[in-house]
């Protein structure tokens, strides 16, 4: 059931980008690109562990970005953006058999981009926004148990980000980084954290229309 009421927000989204289209001063761009998730220490128990880390992988990722052009006083443009972006297999490792051997997230986050130098050939920006990630994680441990903790999670999210785009007629190249600070990840483990982030690098294009 949370799988269905997931996929119908994301076909939501695409019939609003869709109706967007009709209108001027709009952008899309996709890119594809990594996640890279700080290590975090488990908390030693009564018997230490070897590798008492959680490792996570550097996971093959993807973003979709509509944006609406707002404001532009010729130095600096405003826009309103909805940022989608996809890790669908992110692996862990870790000495202690409890963790989860893998998962998938996925974040939706409207933020608020500042482009500087607008109109430009480049065109450096920061954004700032929030929304909603999901999570679904592997029935199976790392060593090959059967995860004994929750398979998915939802949870809100902070967004920050920057980055340049290249820009020529209506088309250009972007490159992003973004940093989405979530709440913890049912690990099985207790590594002392209360969030965590979760930076994703990419590159790609951009159409303005």
């Amino acid at each position: 059931m949370l799988a269905h009421k997931w996929w119908a927000a994301v076909f939501v989204l695409l019939i609003l980008i869709t109706a967007a289209m009709a209108q001027k001063k709009n952008e899309l761009a996709g890119g594809i690109g990594r996640t890279f998730i700080p290590d975090q220490g488990i908390k030693p128990g009564p018997i230490p562990l070897i590798n008492n880390v959680v490792r996570s992988g550097k996971g093959f990722s993807f973003e979709i970005n509509y944006a609406r052009h707002l404001l532009n006083n010729g130095f600096f443009a405003l826009d309103a953006e909805v940022p989608f972006v996809g890790n669908p297999d992110e692996d862990l490792g870790s000495g202690n058999g409890a963790v989860p051997s893998t998962y998938s997230s996925y974040f939706v986050t409207p933020a608020a981009r500042v482009r500087f130098f607008a109109e430009n050939a480049l065109e450096p920006w920061v954004s700032l926004g929030g929304g909603y990630g999901h999570w679904t994680f592997s029935r199976t441990q790392v060593f090959g148990g059967v995860n004994p903790g929750p398979t998915t999670k939802n949870g809100g999210l902070l967004q920050g980000g920057a980055g340049l785009d290249v820009r020529w007629t209506k088309f250009g190249i972007r490159l992003a980084a973004r940093d989405f600070y979530s709440g913890e990840l049912p690990l099985n483990v207790n590594t002392g954290k209360s969030h965590q982030h979760n930076i994703v690098v990419t590159g790609g294009i951009l159409w303005n229309f």
